[in-house]
């Protein structure tokens, strides 16, 4: 599969589920290809950073590593830079540009240096504004979606995420269905008082 078949089945998936072997191993060998150190070749280090910040909001820290742990970062600077046409860039570019400038309106500083639940009601607002031109789109059914940052960013970030080591071991390893069967045990009868 071509970087460009990849990137049009990205484009046309929104569950990871979706992906066929062939794509999420090319996206897995994404990850293979990021150097021990980060080193950024399209996103600036505060672009890197707001990208970390987003990435961890939609898949945080828990019991299990988030985003950062998995380099979503790094991933989506890696994208960007080598998959990415020149239209696709700027679309992301400038949503990410927007998110500051979103944030500067509302909060009178950077997205980055926000408190918690303000970056949280702004990514709310993005995803309530993506969600209705979906339904538009949905409801003229002859106009092709646009291309839309927040939709690339959640992408990107569930794509990179489910198909970074981490997230492999953490979360698609986990037993579905376990390997033996416990039999049933009786139930203890409540005593009566």
């Amino acid at each position: 599969m071509h970087r460009r078949q990849a990137l049009r089945l990205l484009a046309s998936v929104v569950t990871l589920p979706l992906l066929s072997r062939e794509a999420f191993s090319l996206f897995q060998a994404v990850h293979e290809q990021l150097p021990e150190q980060a080193v950024l070749k399209t996103l600036s280090s505060h672009q890197n950073i707001t990208v970390t910040s987003i990435a961890e909001i939609i898949i945080p820290q828990t019991n299990t590593p988030g985003a950062k742990a998995a380099r979503v970062n790094e991933f989506i600077d890696l994208i960007l830079t080598e998959w990415y046409d020149e239209e696709e860039k700027s679309t992301f570019m400038t949503g990410l540009a927007d998110v500051d400038s979103r944030t500067r309106d509302l909060y009178g500083k950077d997205f980055v240096e926000c408190g918690e639940k303000q970056q949280i009601e702004i990514l709310q607002a993005l995803d309530d504004e993506m969600a209705a031109r979906a339904e538009d789109v949905r409801r003229r059914r002859n106009h092709p979606p646009e291309k839309n940052f927040f939709f690339m960013m959640k992408q990107l970030t569930l794509v990179g995420y489910y198909t970074s080591q981490i997230g492999f071991e953490q979360e698609l390893r986990a037993e579905i269905i376990p390997s033996r069967h416990a039999s049933c045990v009786p139930l203890e009868e409540e005593a009566t008082k």
